[in-house]
């Protein structure tokens, strides 16, 4: 080849080539703004609130103070938010726990949460002797959680949420827990109606996390205002020596079959979390999986993340359960 033709020929490779590389470049910053676009485009199916019990190890071992809950969810990207009542008793022990300071303490959070431009979702109440068992064959101890919870109802409506969620504890004996579960929701739905509140319940352990029999409860009590709270993580049917909480877990129910038979009445979801693999997938619980059941119930409201691992941080947990819920979304719905 000629001097002249080979110099030409090469003149020409390397215009082509740099036409190439911008082409690529172009190609590739093509891309990233599609992906941004695409970003910021999405919508999932559901909104996205806290559960505020996601921070308990913040309140009550490193002083977070509850009262700034809405601020600290905003930050991190929430837009709804799920109250916890046990996580105010320092609130309590300074100023009394009276229906009065019950009422002072919701319209303080009322306002912080308006001022954000926060939705309050749920009111979660927790209660660990006879003021809040339910579901027990004892009528008196029934009529005294009766009126105990009739207060935090109350308490529900000042603070705009939508639901209160509470335990449905008591009797081991499946046909009295019904029975007496059906009689103490259908009072409490019937005071809450008035106030356009919503009594739901959570599977939170022993005959609630029987999802057939609390099915079996909803479709009985049949009102408007009556529904579940669907928790991911939350089926422990029983554990050694019959204790609440602390000893290990000997029999389970079925969560996606739980879930599934628990989403017909649901008025909101919880999804928990414990831990996370190197792939940001929960190593428990398949949330593909499990939002599949809830999206192909039709549900569109918000679902509550609800961190409880012991590896990572709270903080990393929730934004950890926040991301893995996104990017199900994304693939539930291509």
């Amino acid at each position: 080849m000629k001097r002249r033709n080979f110099i030409k020929n090469t003149s020409q490779a390397s215009l082509a080539i740099s036409f190439l590389g911008i082409y690529a470049c172009k190609d590739k910053s093509q891309k990233r703004k599609e992906a941004l676009e695409e970003a910021i485009a999405f919508e999932p199916f559901f909104k996205l609130s806290l559960a505020q019990w996601s921070i308990h190890k913040m309140i009550w071992e490193e002083g977070f103070n509850p009262l700034d809950f809405a601020k600290k969810a905003k930050k991190w990207g929430f837009t709804g938010l799920e109250y916890v009542n046990q996580l105010y008793n320092k609130w309590f022990e300074e100023k009394g726990n009276t229906p009065e300071s019950i009422q002072q303490l919701m319209k303080e959070l009322k306002m912080r949460s308006d001022d954000l431009g926060m939705e309050n979702q749920i009111m979660m109440t927790d209660f660990h002797d006879e003021t809040g068992i339910l579901s027990t064959a004892d009528k008196a101890i029934r009529e005294k959680s009766i009126e105990n919870h009739k207060t935090w109802i109350d308490a529900t409506s000042t603070l705009g949420c939508h639901s209160i969620r509470l335990n449905l504890f008591g009797t081991l004996d499946a046909d009295e827990w019904k029975r007496s579960s059906v009689e103490s929701l259908s009072r409490l739905s019937d005071y809450a109606a008035e106030r356009n509140v919503n009594v739901i319940v959570e599977n939170h352990g022993y005959l609630s996390s029987n999802a057939a029999l609390l099915a079996e409860v909803m479709k009985e009590v049949n009102k408007e205002n009556c529904g579940t709270l669907p928790d991911f993580g939350n089926f422990c049917l029983r554990r050694e020596g019959n204790e609440m909480w602390e000893t290990p877990c000997i029999e389970e129910y079925d969560m996606y079959k739980g879930v599934e038979e628990m989403m017909p009445f649901a008025k909101g979801v919880s999804a928990k979390s414990f831990n996370f693999d190197e792939n940001g997938n929960e190593t428990t619980i398949d949330f593909l999986k499990m939002m599949k059941i809830v999206k192909d119930a039709g549900y569109t409201g918000y679902v509550g993340v609800e961190y409880e691992g012991d590896v990572l941080s709270e903080e990393k947990g929730i934004l950890a359960t926040k991301a893995l819920l996104l990017d199900v979304a994304k693939k539930l719905q291509r």
